[in-house]
């Protein structure tokens, strides 16, 4: 997400609107942005780490279920008092939530991280151009689109057809999340809806961990690491982006969620020793350029 929060890959919380002074604050809201954006790719290159002892499925229900319990503490949603109708949304948004989870690390299992975020972004990128409902957002996508192309430039089965296929559809689900998220947003005061939506995704992603790593997921080592990738993946960063969203006007913000692409290619190169060739590298940069770009035109 972003989250963040992208309790995936790199989607993040709705922004919120918070008027700043500008200089030194806007800067000090860069650095905390971007400090979160980093440890989400890096705790995505961590859990990468885990697969080998409890899998996708295991890694994705301890991020999740870590992730959960922590929100749950900190934030201690009121459960009563809420319409069916806001239930759905963030039942709903969990769902997306955790699917969105489930299937990005599916793909991380299969192809590299970077090339990952680069095809997941197309989900928040293409919502991004059908909400400006711009010409210059067809140019956006049109730019994207080549970016993709020149990353499976050595055709995509050498990453693998299905977890390119993962990806897309983790980046539909990234879309989902952020229409969602807003909503819930709407519905819920401070982060009770983001702390029932990671319990239900939560309730989604443990059975299958279970299922596919059973009593391994106990292991203190397996536990202490998915701890520690939950923190990086999902505690850490909401707490710097709440900070950097005092500090920065949402445009900004989103703009710098845009560089997740490169961000991830530089977690899975340091951790996981994943290397790109150099248009691969050019590719992830058009998606990057086209991401910032649609997110500009977005909020003109």
């Amino acid at each position: 997400m972003t989250s963040t929060a992208r309790t995936s890959s790199a989607a993040t919380p709705a922004p919120v609107l918070v008027r700043h002074a500008p200089g030194r604050g806007s800067l000090g809201g860069v650095g905390l942005m971007l400090a979160g954006a980093v440890s989400v790719q890096f705790g995505s290159a961590c859990a990468a780490l885990l697969f080998p002892r409890a899998g996708a499925f295991g890694a994705v229900a301890l991020r999740v279920t870590f992730a959960a319990v922590l929100l749950l503490v900190v934030t201690r949603p009121r459960l009563r008092g809420h319409s069916r109708a806001d239930w759905a949304v963030v039942c709903g948004f969990g769902l997306a939530l955790g699917g969105m989870n489930l299937l990005f690390y599916q793909a991380i299992d299969r192809i590299p991280l970077g090339a990952t975020v680069t095809v997941e972004v197309l989900g928040p990128l293409l919502l991004s151009v059908l909400a400006s409902r711009r010409a210059a957002g067809l140019l956006w996508a049109g730019l994207a689109l080549a970016g993709v192309f020149l990353l499976g430039e050595d055709g995509f089965d050498r990453f693998n057809v299905a977890g390119v296929a993962f990806a897309l559809s983790a980046g539909a689900l990234w879309a989902a999340y952020i229409v969602l998220n807003s909503r819930a947003g709407a519905r819920f005061p401070r982060l009770d809806g983001l702390a029932i939506a990671m319990t239900v995704a939560a309730l989604v992603s443990l059975p299958l961990g279970v299922g596919a790593a059973g009593g391994t997921l106990l292991e203190p080592t397996v536990l202490g690491l998915g701890l520690a990738i939950a923190l990086l993946s999902s505690a850490l960063p909401y707490t710097l982006e709440l900070l950097a969203l005092r500090r920065l006007p949402a445009a900004t913000f989103a703009v710098l969620t845009s560089l997740a692409p490169a961000l991830a290619a530089l977690a899975g190169y340091l951790v996981l020793g994943q290397g790109l060739s150099l248009p691969q590298c050019a590719a992830i940069a058009l998606v990057v350029t086209a991401s910032a770009g649609a997110v500009r035109t977005g909020n003109r």
